[in-house]
């Protein structure tokens, strides 16, 4: 009896507040978001775009001095060619502009772009950060010229005659047929319905980028390791001097 008197003197005198203190947790502040992430999360890129292949776009973006800095094209070879894995980006307004299926070189794999090279006669793709440059009308359509700027692993495009045009075997019936996309020589294929249209938002001078989730190329990139804005041709003078 002594004990539950003593009990109810000590919760008497306490202060009015003390159990509501007690019983609310402390303010957790939030974690501050990065530029990168700040930016992925404005654009509504969830579950749309690989965040990895998006951080090392904006990394490349911020080294490469170039005509047209809004628009940034992620192709993110690391998802299947039934799948969009096109991505033109207007980093300026925060928009994905387009989304779109895309197609890989014949050598580079089947529905999945796993082998990649520099090579002429390779047919392959090739990895890493391209400029756009004009547009021509050629064998294929319309055509859109990309000037490769990593050494060893790219910058033999024009010599290789890697350029965007559309392709009948990258329409979406294809994939849906075949199991997969029909494969290009090479060159990022695109619908020929969204052709004309994303090769006139992303020529002369805006940013290309293409991911795949390579060990080697990853680690060897000198853009990727690059902080310092610089022009393509110093990039590839770079190139050059790390590897002689």
């Amino acid at each position: 009896m002594l004990s539950r008197v003593c009990l109810y003197l000590i919760f008497l005198f306490l202060p009015a507040n003390y159990t509501a203190t007690r019983s609310t947790s402390p303010s957790v502040p939030a974690i501050p978001l990065s530029d990168c992430q700040q930016l992925y999360t404005d654009m509504q890129l969830e579950n749309v775009v690989n965040y990895k292949a998006f951080e090392y776009a904006l990394t490349g973006a911020k080294a490469i001095e170039r005509r047209n800095k809004d628009i940034i094209t992620l192709i993110d070879f690391s998802k299947p060619s039934t799948e969009e894995r096109l991505y033109v980006l207007d980093i300026r307004h925060k928009k994905l502009l387009f989304s779109s299926l895309v197609s890989h070189g014949k050598n580079s794999g089947g529905n999945y772009a796993t082998s990649f090279s520099n090579e002429v006669g390779s047919y392959k793709s090739s990895l890493g950060f391209f400029v756009t440059e004009n547009t021509y009308q050629g064998k294929n359509g319309y055509s859109l010229i990309l000037n490769g700027l990593e050494k060893g692993f790219n910058d033999r495009a024009k010599e290789r005659a890697i350029v965007m045009h559309g392709a009948s075997y990258c329409n979406p019936s294809v994939a849906a047929s075949a199991g997969r996309l029909g494969r290009s020589f090479g060159c990022p294929a695109l619908p020929p319905s969204l052709t004309k249209p994303i090769i006139n938002t992303i020529k002369n001078g805006t940013l290309l980028y293409i991911y795949a989730n390579d060990k080697h190329y990853l680690s060897h990139s000198t853009i990727l390791s690059t902080e310092k804005s610089i022009s393509p041709n110093s990039i590839i003078a770079l190139n050059n001097r790390i590897r002689e």
